[in-house]
């Protein structure tokens, strides 16, 4: 399986350099082969065959218009040279992403926003702020693998709620009340959603403040792409959610297309008392690790700026490339592409005649185009793939057509 920015898993396994294991924490006890679907692209690169991605996740490999300039000088600033640890992050820094929800006509209070490296580090901090170990959080199924690490890692249990897919894709909220128990700290939403795209409605969001108040658990919301809406439709950050304990994750990797800056933050809203005692908590254990570096927190203005052009860019281009998937698609009604409100990313659904993980491998070796598998993503059955909308227009186009051939075959 891929993960972050096209980065594979390491395919040795322990047992394989003569270890037992025994020395080993039993969080890190993962399955480390490599699966059919890497060792089939680990084969078409071996035989020199040039592929095209459609997978591509890295901003910085889109041929996107960065400001290098203003980018590079934007890290030497010489105040950089005092070393002011304030746990939260700069004020300075906060106060620009304070401002950037300010442009969203949501109100944030800086002292409510906590720096990280990532949002793989927010998520650590918040899962250590609400769950003992083997404590319970609730995820979206479908979504994004890289959940299953970090629970993993942070000794907490994930338990999955569904997404089904009915003229969109909606919360099924009798599996949300099933999946419920003694031990469950908190509830994840993906707004939008990776892979499907889909935003969580307003109400939704109402049911969901209902849901957690009632348990009561927390709310944490990723909102990494919540810029990017595919349907001019702007939705509203889940940072000025009120209605219950809500921690709210974004970052620079999708906001300013700069995931190598490593630049992204938490923010605690919902009721004043229990908002008050999470951003103390989060505070120490922010203090404790001190990750976020002064070079970056005095840039974090300026790479914010960087929004208004890349955003823009890949909006269209994502928009262009959905136009141009549902012409080749509109001569082939067994295929379909799920609706999607916003992302960088498109589900087709298609006919199941072998496993996603075949149909993939099939494509990768007889048309040279790389595309996720949906099992990867946890969708509900084979008849998936997933493709970037974010790639190179021509070869999106290019890669489409030679997909289309290779399931026609």
């Amino acid at each position: 399986m891929q993960r972050k920015h096209g980065a594979f898993r390491k395919i040795r396994a322990a047992r394989r350099l003569g270890y037992d294991g025994k020395m080993f924490s039993q969080r890190t006890n993962w399955k480390l082969h490599a699966n059919r679907f890497t060792e089939a692209q680990r084969e078409v690169t071996a035989e020199g065959r040039e592929t095209l991605d459609l997978t591509l996740s890295n901003p910085t490999r889109a041929g996107l218009r960065y400001h290098d300039t203003a980018i590079l000088n934007a890290l030497s600033n010489t105040c950089a040279l005092e070393y002011d640890p304030q746990p939260k992050g700069l004020f300075r820094a906060r106060g620009a992403i304070a401002d950037y929800y300010r442009e969203k006509n949501c109100s944030v209070d800086p002292d409510a926003l906590v720096l990280t490296t990532s949002t793989s580090e927010g998520y650590s901090f918040v899962f250590r702020l609400l769950a003992n170990p083997a404590d319970e959080i609730l995820v979206p199924r479908p979504s994004y693998p890289l959940f299953e690490f970090l629970a993993d890692l942070q000794d907490v249990k994930l338990v999955p709620y569904t997404l089904i897919y009915d003229h969109g894709w909606q919360i099924d909220f009798p599996s949300l009340r099933s999946a419920v128990s003694e031990r469950t700290r908190a509830l994840v939403v993906v707004h939008p959603n990776n892979p499907t795209g889909s935003y969580v409605s307003e109400a939704e969001k109402t049911l969901l403040n209902e849901f957690c108040r009632d348990r009561p658990i927390a709310l944490i919301a990723d909102e990494v792409f919540l810029d990017y809406s595919l349907d001019s439709v702007q939705r509203e950050s889940f940072a000025s959610n009120r209605g219950a304990l809500t921690l709210t994750l974004s970052g620079l990797s999708k906001i300013s297309a700069l995931p190598q800056m490593k630049v992204a933050w938490i923010v605690t809203s919902g009721p004043e008392r229990e908002t008050a005692a999470a951003i103390e908590r989060l505070e120490v254990i922010a203090d404790t690790y001190l990750s976020m570096n002064a070079p970056l927190q005095l840039a974090i203005p300026v790479l914010l700026e960087q929004r208004r052009t890349v955003q823009p860019e890949l909006i269209e281009r994502a928009k262009r490339n959905l136009a141009e998937l549902n012409s080749q698609l509109a001569l082939r009604p067994e295929c379909q592409q799920l609706d999607v409100q916003g992302g960088w990313y498109a589900v087709l659904r298609v006919p199941a005649v072998q496993s996603d993980e075949e149909l993939a491998i099939r494509i990768l070796r007889e048309s040279s185009v790389l595309v996720h598998p949906g099992h990867f993503y946890d969708l509900p059955s084979d008849g998936y793939l997933v493709v970037s909308l974010i790639t190179p227009e021509a070869q999106f186009k290019e890669g489409v057509r030679r997909i289309m051939r290779t399931m026609s075959a």
